[in-house]
């Protein structure tokens, strides 16, 4: 609210209610003065409500406890159940709008007085509830044996914890109604008496403010998952794995990487190996053998491998302890694999950047009739390593529609045996497709869209190149 509004009110008021004594000829001029004053009160009066606070979520459960044990003929009683998850906070509900006007009767006769539209304050909305926390999931149990019966003397509850309850929404307020819904405001021009003095009347109106919405009630946070159970038939504990090493091109250089795995096989009923009433997830791991093998890289492209330093590399033991290698999406490379005494090595026998493989533009259009052919260049120089297959679309100028018109003579593959390349230039036969003579015809106003499909390993690409020209005619060659 502006404050200093609220010292000029009173006087305003007592000299617009002493005006409404007088004739209608000086009625007309308190509305005048005052239709700042009027406008601005209009403009301020009241306060939307505040909508309320959303309710903080609840904190998630903690997981139950892994464990490994070595299980004999003694009875083990084991809990690893997951913590409940907390219930979410109710929504804050809206606060009240203020529908009271500081500076005289916001809904009497002062308002008939205001030239436009009024909305009455909205009530503040309700905030959401929050929502409820996860519960936490059963702990895993890894059991070492040597006699399998002997899990029948292990009890264990690794049940998940309960999701917390969502909050609830906070109730929205009500909004301010108003007390006078219409009201018209005569609005006079020139002078009284005076041929160009009319008066017209308007009608406006007042709006009810809206009630704020209701909060939304927080979800109820999901169940933990029941721990899970994990069997080796081994007095010795397993070793740590490494199944996977990601790592920069650069450290691959005359160096063995060495990869481990512990290979499982998933079962079902784990149920029926412990003890009655036990807790846990019914499928469960056996452990059947310990993968081991090394990997070295063997380097044959042209490029030195510190050329491609910061490009990541990828190893992955598969459980058919066969090494993976994962280059980075920025880098094609063609190579081959082989496996041999423990041994993998991987022999690179090409590696070119992404960013090379589309660089591809044209050269030269030369000829006409069965001679005209396109010739296009790789700026990389990558082409006696990279498959190259090409797909054309041909139109020419069509006199039947005006200059602008081109009609399509061939659109498809190139044979392979009209492409040539020598080097990193190919040569594309046109004149050999099968496009009526005329449109060979030098002279004539030709658009070309090659499709470009670059290919090495299991990677591949297209690029496009356009171009638009005349064939052009034959020069004369003059013998001396």
């Amino acid at each position: 609210m502006h404050n200093g509004f609220r010292s000029k009110l009173p006087l305003l008021l007592t000299f617009c209610l002493f005006t409404s004594f007088l004739p209608a000829s000086g009625s007309v001029l308190c509305p005048a003065v005052a239709s700042d004053e009027y406008y601005k009160l209009a403009r301020d009066y009241g306060r939307d409500g505040r909508a309320g606070t959303d309710g903080r979520s609840g904190r998630d459960g903690s997981s139950g406890e892994n464990q490994n044990i070595f299980v004999n003929a003694s009875p083990v009683n084991l809990d690893l159940s997951g913590k409940d998850g907390k219930d979410g906070e109710d929504g804050e509900d809206g606060y009240q709008p203020d529908c009271s006007s500081r500076r005289g009767d916001a809904y009497g006769g002062l308002r008939q007085r205001v030239s436009h539209d009024i909305n009455a304050p909205d009530g503040g909305s309700g905030g959401n509830g929050g929502k409820g926390g996860d519960g936490g999931n059963g702990g895993s149990l890894t059991v070492y044996y040597s006699n399998l019966a002997d899990l029948g003397n292990i009890s264990v509850r690794a049940t998940g914890g309960e999701g917390g309850r969502g909050g609830r929404g906070g109730n929205g307020t009500e909004g301010c109604n108003c007390h006078r819904r219409r009201w018209e405001v005569k609005t006079c021009n020139g002078t009284p008496g005076s041929p160009d003095y009319k008066c017209t009347e308007k009608v406006y109106r007042c709006s009810d403010g809206s009630d704020g919405r209701d909060g939304s009630d927080g979800s109820d946070g999901s169940q933990g998952r029941l721990g899970t159970l994990s069997i080796v038939n081994s007095k010795q504990p397993l070793a740590a794995d490494t199944p996977t090493v990601q790592l920069a091109m650069s450290e691959l250089i005359n160096k063995q990487f060495h990869l481990s795995k512990n290979k499982w096989n998933q079962r079902i009923g784990a149920a029926s190996l412990l003890a009655p009433g036990s807790a846990i997830a019914d499928d469960y791991r056996e452990f059947e053998q310990r993968l081991e093998e090394a990997f070295q890289i063997v380097w044959q492209e042209r490029q030195p491998i510190t050329s491609f330093g910061n490009q990541a590399v990828t190893l992955n033991l598969t459980d058919n302890k066969q090494v993976e290698i994962t280059f980075s999406e920025e880098l094609w490379v063609e190579g081959n694999s082989k496996s041999e005494a423990n041994l993998t090595t991987f022999t690179v026998n090409h590696a070119i950047p992404k960013k090379d493989v589309t660089r591809l533009a044209v050269a030269e259009f030369a000829d006409a009739g069965q001679n005209l052919n396109l010739k296009i260049v790789d700026l990389a120089a990558k082409s006696d390593a990279i498959n190259t297959q090409f797909r054309v679309k041909f139109r020419a100028q069509d006199s039947s529609h005006g200059f602008s018109g081109y009609k399509t003579e061939f659109e498809g593959d190139i044979p392979t045996e009209l492409v040539t390349r020598d080097y990193n230039r190919f040569t594309l036969a046109l004149g050999k497709l099968k496009i009526p003579d005329e449109a060979l015809r030098p002279g004539v106003n030709v658009d070309i869209e090659v499709v470009a499909t670059r290919s090495l390993g299991t990677r591949s690409a297209k690029q496009t190149i356009s171009w638009q020209g005349a064939i052009r005619k034959a020069e004369l060659k003059i013998k001396s």
